[in-house]
């Protein structure tokens, strides 16, 4: 059982301590962004906690039917791995692509961060009407 609650939270038994593991990580390994996406009646909405992240460091993008979300988070300050007892914050590059459900008009898009929050707002594309063409016979 004891081993069973060692893997469930993450931590690994040492000579009767508690010891916490340690993720490896590869420098070149890119975070995923956690998004919730929803509609309203006029707009598709994401919206991403990215804490620690200035607007300036974001970099988001719409082409065709995706919007792309990329951007850095740095650390605040650079210490030596032995003087952390955890270290389960990420820091580093991240990035998420949604390919969205429907048409939406890029042009007037907006993203807005606060207090940690990004939220973009995807304008709906006005459907498309459908119109009925009559035909004319010709003899």
């Amino acid at each position: 059982m004891e081993d069973f609650l060692e893997k469930l939270s993450g931590s690994e038994k040492i000579e009767g301590k508690q010891e916490p593991t340690k993720p490896v990580k590869e420098e070149s390994e890119e975070g995923q962004l956690a998004v919730d996406v929803f509609q309203t009646d006029n707009e598709i909405v994401v919206q991403s906690t990215i804490a620690g992240v200035k607007a300036s460091d974001l970099d988001i993008t719409i082409q065709n039917d995706m919007v792309s979300i990329k951007g850095e988070r740095k650390k605040p300050m650079e210490l030596p791995k032995e003087n952390y007892f955890y270290q389960e914050c990420y820091w580093g590059p991240f990035s998420r692509s949604i390919i969205l459900p429907e048409e939406i008009n890029a042009n007037e898009a907006r993203a807005e961060l606060k207090d940690g929050v990004l939220i973009l707002h995807l304008p709906k594309s006005e459907k498309i009407k459908t119109t009925k063409i009559s035909v004319k016979e010709i003899e």
